[in-house]
């Protein structure tokens, strides 16, 4: 983030700054792009056998999944879906398990407009995964590597203890959606951006690697880290769900703070913040 670029508006009374670097703008963008391929050709891959397992033992023979989304026959004879979470059966149908209009229902875990491709092929769906796996990591490592050289990572992300401090304040304003248009970012952004870049992140790619034969014949042990294959696809599974969760607080909050500000940061770099308190008190 660089500040030494400056323009004073004078109809607003707010100074408008260079906030994103071109490293940051380029790799966000990016993420956006291959997650969301990754996340809808990821849902194809899960229809081919839609379970969740712990452990290393999975399949027909076993009746130990966390999560399974099937197709049943009810009891007027008719098809429905069926989820089950630790024991627990919800019908779904209309959703998942189940899903379309009657002339021309979907029988399959998640329906067709949530994959890539829309109708059933687990071989392009692989292709398209693992090309943008492989970006998103890339993109990642670039990132990494950047973020350390010019101090993004220290500076912007990395929270403080004066940021862990603010952060109920800073929790309750965004609750009563009171937002400040600062040089850099609060408490509860540097925490949520951390927990997104410098855990959930990495545990998407290291489960993704952990799930591929060709990785577990070169490192045996990322397998083992994670208790199994079945047990890092089900973290995968679950990482997934908590990014999608955050994306959507995030568009949510980048329409709630003001979205010309927020998307011109993220295009263009340039940031208006508010006007600093003047002494005494009052804003200039």
């Amino acid at each position: 983030m660089s500040t030494a670029i400056e323009k004073h508006d004078i109809h607003s009374q707010r100074t408008t700054i260079r906030r994103h670097g071109f490293m940051t703008r380029v790799t966000h963008w990016t993420w956006a792009f291959a997650l969301f391929f990754l996340l809808l050709s990821g849902l194809q891959i899960f229809n081919a056998h839609p379970s969740l397992y712990i452990g290393e033992q999975s399949g027909f023979a076993f009746d130990n999944s966390v999560l399974s989304i099937r197709t049943v026959r009810g009891t007027d004879g008719n098809a429905e879906g069926l989820t089950t979470l630790f024991g627990r059966s919800i019908d779904t149908t209309g959703f998942l398990g189940v899903s379309g209009p009657q002339d021309s229902r979907v029988y399959q875990a998640f329906p067709g407009w949530l994959t890539v491709p829309s109708y059933h092929d687990l071989a392009t769906g692989r292709v398209v995964h693992f090309f943008f796996a492989w970006l998103f990591a890339a993109t990642f490592i670039s990132w990494v590597a950047a973020s350390l050289l010019n101090g993004h990572l220290r500076r912007d992300i990395l929270p403080t203890l004066s940021d862990i401090r603010g952060l109920p304040g800073s929790f309750f304003e965004h609750l009563r959606f009171r937002f400040h248009h600062d040089r850099s970012y609060n408490g509860l952004q540097k925490i949520s951006y951390a927990i997104v870049l410098l855990v959930l992140f990495p545990l998407m790619i290291l489960t993704g690697l952990a799930m591929s034969p060709g990785m577990n014949a070169a490192m045996p042990w990322l397998t083992e880290v994670f208790g199994g294959r079945q047990t890092a696809r089900t973290i995968h599974f679950v990482t997934m769900l908590l990014l999608v969760g955050f994306f959507a607080i995030h568009i949510f909050m980048v329409f709630a703070a003001g979205p010309l500000n927020e998307m011109r940061s993220m295009v263009t770099g340039r940031y208006r913040i508010d006007p600093e308190p003047a002494e005494g008190g009052a804003e200039r």
